[in-house]
């Protein structure tokens, strides 16, 4: 009889085969990233080809080492071990490591970047700063070694001696480079005195200038308050700084000139044609008011100074008269307006509002006599008149007439279409009331 082996032990077995297998123990995997979301910390997905699928896991700390991120549909190439989870029978790849296949993590890293920080807005060219026309310092970002410092101080020096530059020594490759780039941009950005600022360094790979790709240092340039100029590499190179800088040079030295577009030849030269110009401006100046004064000599008002003022006192004379007038007016209003608020203010008057206050009480009390009288006259001749109403009601005097009142029970009878034979009747008299019984009834026919 053959041996059975339970499912638990046959996943042991194969969980030990992936642990402790030398050719399993690391896996070299090529597949296409499936059913990818990115998650805060850990992330889950598959890997697929044409013919399967194996689930994958990288956690957190591995994938922020990655340099780049994951998309739906990327491919890529892996290196992780096996895990197989024994209750549900699965297994899955734990990748350590991970690249794009047929294509560098760093070219994925730039134009996932670019892009990203492109939706922001930092590439916007209605945000660059102009350079200025005159400068008179000028800050440089870079290592106080390379080349580029050289190139920056000779074109500097030839196209305007004695110019001010401020350098700040950096590191411009490797590990912490961005940083300290970024830095020593919002260093420069605490002085009062710097009119530009160059960044930059030399050629070289594109892992030599991935300092001037991170986030840090591109940030760092859009916020500066100070017009930057990104020279960094060769001519062919383009890092995100370029993107992001206010002007962007091919070269150290076409940066310099890019910070002097004037040389100190071409102001002095400039300067000189102005001052030409002021003096030629000042010497006509001179002249024609050599000439006017020539006239003025000659002319009458000269001889007699007194003849400028003639005018004037007659100005001064109508503006006196003017103001005469307008005095007399203006007190003539406001003796009017103090007329008419008197006037008001003794309408106003506690005295006054009393008076007639209590004539208008004097009125009413007249009034009240007047109408109590009235309504007291109406309301007498309103009571004789009921009074005689009633007693035409008054049933005793009906009875000391003559007639005679019919009731049966309590109700007084007024219609013979009340009274039934055998009927017990009533009959009240003005000396008595006499008890009959109704022997025959005859009502009247209508």
């Amino acid at each position: 009889m053959p041996e059975y082996l339970s499912v638990s032990l046959l996943t042991k077995y194969l969980k030990l085969k992936f642990e402790r297998d030398p050719y399993l123990e690391r896996v070299y995997l090529t597949g296409q990233v499936s059913n990818f979301r990115k998650r805060p910390n850990h992330q889950y997905f598959s890997l697929k080809d044409e013919g399967a699928v194996i689930q994958a896991t990288i956690w957190s700390g591995v994938y922020r080492k990655l340099g780049f991120d994951l998309e739906e549909g990327m491919k890529i190439n892996v290196i992780g071990r096996i895990q197989l989870y024994e209750p549900g029978g699965s297994y899955s790849i734990i990748i350590e490591k991970a690249e794009p296949d047929g294509i560098g993590a760093l070219a994925i890293q730039f134009e996932q970047l670019k892009k990203k920080l492109g939706d922001e807005g930092l590439f916007r060219s209605d945000l660059k700063q102009a350079l200025p026309r005159f400068v008179k310092k000028i800050g440089i970002v870079t290592s106080p070694s390379g080349a580029v410092i050289r190139d920056i101080i000779t074109t500097i020096n030839r196209r305007f001696p004695g110019l001010e530059l401020v350098l700040y020594p950096t590191k411009v490759q490797g590990e912490g480079a961005a940083q300290e780039l970024a830095d020593n941009i919002r260093r420069a950005n605490e002085r009062e005195d710097l009119d530009v600022l160059i960044i930059g360094r030399g050629g070289g790979s594109i892992e030599d200038l991935w300092a001037f790709n991170e986030e840090p240092l591109v940030r760092a340039v859009f916020e500066s308050r100070i017009p930057i100029i990104s020279s960094v590499g060769h001519e062919t190179d383009t890092t995100l700084a370029d993107f992001v800088a206010d002007r962007r040079a091919a070269t150290p030295t076409a940066a310099a000139e890019l910070a002097t577009p004037i040389t100190k030849l071409d102001l002095l030269a400039h300067l000189q044609q102005q001052e030409n110009r002021l003096a030629m401006a000042l010497k006509n100046r001179l002249t024609r008011y050599r000439q006017d004064l020539n006239k003025l000599s000659q002319s009458v008002i000269f001889r007699q100074p007194e003849r400028l003022y003639d005018g004037y006192l007659q100005k001064l004379n109508q503006l006196d008269l003017r103001l005469l007038e307008k005095m007399r007016s203006l007190y003539r209003d406001k003796y009017q307006q103090w007329q008419l608020l008197s006037q008001r203010l003794r309408a106003l008057s506690p005295e006054v509002s009393l008076k007639l206050g209590q004539d208008q009480l004097e009125r009413l009390e007249r009034l009240l006599r007047s109408n109590m009288a009235l309504i007291y006259d109406q309301k007498l001749d309103q009571f004789k008149h009921l009074s005689e109403t009633l007693l035409t009601l008054d049933t005793s005097r009906i009875v000391a007439r003559g007639y005679a009142l019919v009731q049966k029970g309590e109700g007084v009878l007024d219609s013979v279409e009340k009274i039934e034979k055998k009927d017990q009747l009533r009959l009240i008299m003005r000396d008595g009331q006499v008890e009959v019984e109704v022997k025959d009834v005859q009502r009247k026919e209508i």
